[in-house]
């Protein structure tokens, strides 16, 4: 029987001495392996595959399940494991679809709030504009922020130079796009 050799970190061919076969059998070295290839086994069998696949195959085969199984969901059929855990009432949902903003975009906002008028000082017109990127939770331009308050003209531009202070003290973002997010 093989056994392994600390000296070359590699099976040997070398049968196992009296000793060794004793250690070995109490010790049950060889369940764990056993269980581990029964599991595999089972494994290919519960995939239909062949026992004999190298890691890039089944790595290749897992890849296309993946595929198959996110086209499927696709088109609504959803494969229960344990149906009656997952899905008592039986209802066939069509999964959504998650939508993650990458803020390359601007969001609409998602809170309306009242138009408040324009802070008179500078402290107070910082502390509006960043009020209003945390209540919105959305990336802005500094026109989308301006919609906020009331009246005045030219003030973008102004808001603009709030938002770049924001960025300057890590209270705020610019992403790629040009918008600003907290």
């Amino acid at each position: 029987m093989p056994h392994h050799s600390e000296s070359d970190g590699y099976f040997n061919a070398e049968p196992l001495t009296d000793k060794e076969r004793k250690i070995h059998g109490q010790g049950l070295v060889s369940v764990p392996k056993q269980i581990h290839d029964e599991l595999d086994a089972a494994v290919f069998d519960a995939y239909g595959w062949p026992h004999d696949l190298t890691d890039e195959e089944i790595l290749e085969r897992l890849v296309a399940l993946n595929h198959e199984r996110a086209a499927e969901e696709a088109r609504g059929l959803i494969r229960w494991l344990r149906p009656e855990f997952q899905n008592p009432d039986g209802v066939n949902e069509v999964q959504q679809q998650l939508i993650v903003d990458d803020e390359t975009t601007p969001v609409k906002p998602k809170v309306k709030v009242e138009k408040q008028p324009w802070p008179k000082s500078l402290p107070e017109r910082i502390s509006a504009v960043r009020k209003v990127l945390l209540e919105q939770q959305a990336a802005m331009t500094p026109k989308d922020v301006d919609a906020y308050f009331k009246g005045g003209r030219g003030r973008v531009a102004n808001i603009e130079e709030l938002l770049d202070t924001l960025v300057t003290v890590g209270q705020a973002r610019l992403t790629p796009n040009g918008t600003y997010v907290v």
